[in-house]
């Protein structure tokens, strides 16, 4: 999952679930270029060299926290998301609902 939070108020403004690969990373980085990212901060991955522009490809070292942090909180307070647990959801449908729920209340 990956999830798109604005500079100033942490608020997470959207977010794409899929695995780690370049479709999904693409579908990612356009929402961002598409809303004029001043920077997009990422870990070294390969992939983004190729989709990120370099002017505003950044990879610091704690540049990703904010986005890290925001994903552990989610796995706490939504147990189904849990690395090891039986809370999980087989549909997709479900998944996209819960979350929608859990940003947007």
């Amino acid at each position: 999952m990956a999830d798109l939070c604005d500079g100033q108020d942490n608020l997470v403004v959207a977010f794409y679930i899929g695995r780690r690969n370049n479709k999904t990373l693409n579908v990612v980085v356009k929402t961002l270029l598409n809303a004029r990212a001043n920077n997009i901060y990422t870990d070294k991955l390969g992939n983004y060299q190729y989709l990120i522009p370099k002017k505003i490809h950044i990879t610091k070292k704690y540049g990703t926290n904010g986005i890290e942090r925001k994903n552990l909180s989610i796995r706490t307070h939504l147990r189904r998301f849990g690395r090891r647990t039986i809370c999980f959801s087989k549909s997709m449908r479900i998944t996209l609902v819960i979350l929608k729920i859990y940003f947007w209340i």
